[in-house]
């Protein structure tokens, strides 16, 4: 006997595809809820892809209705921080309006489990790292303080109507499945480790290492990697414990420990055994110098225990090996 359905939207993207197979594994039934703009219908595996836009509410609906899910893990969204410079109000309404459909939704069919993938751009540039949840929220682009914005939705939802909920704030989701199946592929690429993948196998120009002159040990910006399998267990658990009956909460999802770009590149030469073309490039503008979470509330939350999470070096072996079988076929359309 299954333990139900879970709506997830976006589940046929990069973290949703990967956490569609965790929520499978768990005894789950997921349903893939994607428009298909930037997901890949090749990722939806394990279980049914239901075609639809958070935008419209009557094609929601629709969805509740046929699949009765006891949850929702939500992903669906826009995600890039210099697109949302330039098309705030794309973010704004994909992000806080399309989320306002999908509460509702869940008010109207009674779902009170709901765990909203959202990000450490909440936070902005911090002045003390590692962030702990407490660190003043102050995002700095329209794409973080559109997930802000939903975090106060939920809240309200919560206070309101009874809605429980789950805000996990991502820090850098890398790598791909450990067993090969599913990786990292979207339209425009903008992640450092698929951007060097590509740049090894040929498939883009030479890698733009983007800002040597920050006040790190190396000049490189250092940011926190998590491996997108440990996330999607970590979207399981965090469901787990509100059908449980477990209050709200808000947790940042990383490691704890930060990695250069230099550093993250010398460990993708000796996975791969081959060397990074790349160039040195300006800055991008708003790109804070150390972005490292304080991961103890998920560990203690969520048993997200430093010696259970996968590191840099797996994180590029599970990207490499998929990215060596699968992405030129992908970018090609195959």
């Amino acid at each position: 006997m299954g333990r139900g359905t879970v709506l997830v939207t976006g589940g046929a993207g990069y973290v949703g595809s990967h956490a569609c197979k965790a929520l499978a594994e768990a005894g789950f039934t997921p349903v893939a809820y994607d428009n298909l703009s930037t997901g890949n219908r090749w990722a939806v595996r394990w279980g049914p892809l239901e075609a639809g836009d958070i935008l419209d509410p009557s094609a929601l609906h629709l969805a509740f209705k046929r699949h009765r899910p006891v949850a929702v893990m939500h992903f669906a969204g826009a995600a890039l921080v210099g697109e949302s410079m330039r098309e705030p109000a794309l973010y704004w309404r994909q992000n806080l309006a399309g989320t306002l459909n999908l509460v509702e939704a869940c008010r109207i069919h009674e779902v009170g489990a709901l765990v909203f993938s959202s990000t450490c751009a909440v936070y902005g540039t911090p002045e003390q790292v590692p962030i702990d949840e407490d660190t003043p929220k102050a995002p700095i682009n329209p794409y973080g303080a559109s997930k802000l914005a939903v975090e106060r939705l939920l809240a309200d939802a919560a206070m309101a109507y009874g809605l429980r909920y789950a805000a996990l704030r991502y820090f850098n989701a890398a790598g791909a499945d450990p067993a090969g199946e599913i990786g990292e592929h979207r339209p425009v690429e903008t992640h450092l480790i698929p951007l060097l993948l590509d740049a090894i196998l040929g498939l883009r120009p030479p890698l733009q290492v983007l800002g040597t002159d920050y006040p790190t040990p190396d000049g490189t910006a250092i940011r926190d990697y998590v491996h997108v399998a440990d996330l999607a267990v970590a979207h399981v658990r965090a469901l787990e414990h509100l059908l449980l009956g477990g209050g709200s909460f808000a947790c940042n999802l990383g490691t704890g420990e930060g990695h250069s770009v230099r550093r993250v590149i010398e460990a993708a030469e000796r996975v791969t055994g081959r060397p990074v073309p790349r160039i040195e490039a300006p800055r991008r503008p708003g790109d804070p110098p150390v972005l490292v979470a304080d991961a103890r509330r998920a560990q203690r939350e969520l048993g997200l225990l430093p010696s259970n999470l996968m590191g840099l070096e797996r994180i590029l072996e599970t990207a490499w090996a998929w990215h060596a079988e699968h992405r030129a076929r992908r970018l090609s359309g195959g």
